[in-house]
């Protein structure tokens, strides 16, 4: 990869990150921290492009679900821009953003291929009886309704970073891998390949998030609408919005501000806490009857690479699978941080989402060219 240029575009809900990457190096990045489609961050995105070099070969964009059509990091034509359009509904705080950022840099950078990357695409060989929702066939087959898991760029990297770190092949290791950050998901790895993990069919299902709730009794929500309690748009809300790190303390949805706060005697903050910790341990237990054994547990995301107190919790509620806590806290470098012989290590990652879209791309680039 070290011939290819790639403007990576991650957007967030309420963020963006933009990279210039080179091969495996960043000459260039900007974190745009205001919502994609805003003013604000339209002016940053103009000046970050401003001075991009002449010599880029891809723009990378980060796409977070593409529906049962974009399952694959895909070049961007009009069939596929529409694709991604009609998955809009499936990730309304995602894709709409993406949209318009294909958008938008397509207009000002038309010469350059545009490359979609699906978090949905790592997951993409689900076995079917993980990706299978125990609903009537006819829902299932009018409206595609299955699994589709996330955070499958973070999951790559991380898996693969793995590997090396372990200094064993990625195709001889079943891993853990829990993402955690704004929005966390779990994944079991069964010789490099996903074959559960805890989003479905959008990114709301599984572990409690900053904001989003994960995995409710689908009956409660039945209840809440039946009754009237709530509207469509008023559950909908408080499910990506309200709930999560954010519902339970009250004050924030950032786990550093709350573990601050736990340690300074605030009780819903220590609660908001404990359920995170106890809802992460609960799903990685989940996905782990997917594998006959387990080499090691693999944290990443910004928690999971930058809370120790959070790595700690989650390890020692895991003994029944063999771990142990007694981590070592630095997160200064990607590392092996539990005892020396522990029966299951315990790695940390730091996610380098931004590396595995200019991988995909620069592949699906490659691949796309003519031969001479």
């Amino acid at each position: 990869m070290a011939d290819v240029s790639v403007l990576t575009v991650n957007p967030g809900s309420g963020s963006l990150r933009l990279h210039v990457v080179d091969g495996d190096s960043v000459p260039d990045s900007a974190e745009v921290g205001h919502p994609p489609g805003s003013d604000e961050a339209d002016a940053e995105i103009a000046a970050f492009l401003d001075r991009l070099p002449d010599s880029l070969d891809a723009v990378a964009h980060r796409l977070v679900h593409g529906g049962s059509t974009v399952l694959a990091p895909t070049v961007v034509d009009r069939r596929v821009r529409a694709a991604i359009s009609a998955a809009a509904s499936l990730a309304p705080r995602h894709v709409p953003a993406t949209v318009d950022l294909l958008d938008r840099l397509s207009a000002r950078l038309p010469a350059v291929p545009h490359v979609v990357c699906p978090d949905t695409a790592f997951h993409a060989h689900l076995p079917e009886i993980a990706r299978t929702y125990p609903l009537p066939e006819q829902w299932r087959a009018r409206w595609d309704l299955r699994r589709y898991g996330f955070h499958g760029l973070s999951f790559a990297w991380a898996v693969r970073r793995a590997g090396e770190l372990l200094r064993r092949p990625v195709g001889e290791l079943n891993l853990l891998v829990a993402h955690l950050s704004g929005g966390s998901s779990v994944c079991a790895v069964a010789r490099g390949r996903s074959v559960d993990t805890s989003m479905g069919f959008t990114p709301l299902e599984g572990v409690m998030m900053a904001n989003r709730s994960g995995t409710v009794d689908p009956g409660l929500l039945l209840w809440l609408l039946r009754e009237g309690k709530l509207t469509v748009a008023e559950l909908e809300t408080g499910l990506y919005e309200r709930s999560g790190l954010l519902g339970l303390s009250g004050s924030s949805a950032d786990t550093r501000d709350l573990v601050h706060a736990a340690r300074d005697g605030d009780v819903k903050a220590s609660f908001a806490m404990a359920v995170f910790a106890h809802r992460v341990r609960r799903e990685l237990a989940g996905v782990a009857a997917s594998l006959d054994h387990v080499d090691a547990l693999v944290l990443t995301g910004d928690i999971g690479w930058d809370q120790p107190e959070v790595a700690e919790e989650v390890a020692i509620g895991l003994g029944v699978l063999g771990l142990r806590g007694g981590l070592d806290p630095r997160r200064d470098h990607d590392a092996v941080i539990s005892p020396p012989g522990a029966v299951v290590p315990v790695l940390t990652v730091q996610s380098r989402e931004e590396l595995e879209l200019a991988r995909a791309a620069a592949t699906v680039v490659r691949e796309a060219a003519p031969t001479r």
